[in-house]
């Protein structure tokens, strides 16, 4: 897939989930949740354990499927590097680090770098990031993106870290292209109640459908 083409999807599908877990088989039951409540775009944090096995693991076993694969928590070019060979198809990092936004220009693949400040969100996109990453989003709340947007207009933002059923809406309508959303989204898997994550990534799709119109 094309790297405008996962970056269209991104925001089309407007929600990433975030996928954390305490093992591989908890992190696959999760995220088999979340794609039959319908959200399509998954990011896949390194610090679950077998982390990048459960990316190659997904890209194979989805690979004639409509999800899209990415990485979060990426902290540094290696780890990018070896994600992308095992089939990720879009890179997440907490903060700005610029090498590793060149390893993924690199091999043409989405980067979305972690920002908080407006030079931080400048630096993203004169390094070539098409969404930079709000984060975290709980500690500025949805008006630090209409802050953005006054001198940086061109800016595609997505915040992650504080987003929930209660606040989508208002992240939608001060300019957010997407929202991510973990532990709000995913926690009925702590209990392995994977219906519960289910019917609440249905409830997010709503959400968001209901934001956009």
């Amino acid at each position: 897939m094309k790297r405008i083409e996962v970056i269209s999807r991104i925001v089309s599908n407007g929600i990433v989930a975030v996928i954390r877990a305490e093992s591989m088989g908890n992190g696959i039951k999760t995220i088999e949740a979340v794609k039959k409540g319908g959200i399509k775009a998954l990011e896949i944090t390194m610090t679950v354990p077998g982390a990048i096995d459960i990316i190659k693991d997904i890209s194979d076993a989805y690979k004639h499927d409509d999800l899209i694969i990415g990485a979060g928590t990426v902290l540094d070019p290696e780890t990018a590097r070896a994600c992308i060979l095992a089939g990720a198809q879009y890179v997440v990092s907490p903060g700005l680090n610029i090498e590793t936004i060149k390893l993924c220009n690199r091999y043409r693949i989405p980067v979305m770098p972690g920002v908080m400040t407006i030079t931080e969100a400048l630096t993203a996109l004169e390094y070539g990031a098409e969404i930079i990453k709000v984060f975290p989003g709980s500690v500025s709340g949805p008006s630090i993106i209409k802050a953005y947007k006054g001198p940086v207009p061109q800016g595609n933002f997505m915040p992650t870290g504080g987003v929930n059923l209660e606040n989508l809406s208002d992240w939608i309508k001060a300019g957010a292209v997407a929202v991510g959303v973990g532990s709000d989204l995913t926690k009925g898997a702590n209990s392995e109640n994977y219906d519960l994550v289910t019917d609440t990534a249905k409830k997010y799709m709503k959400a968001l459908q209901q934001a956009r119109s």
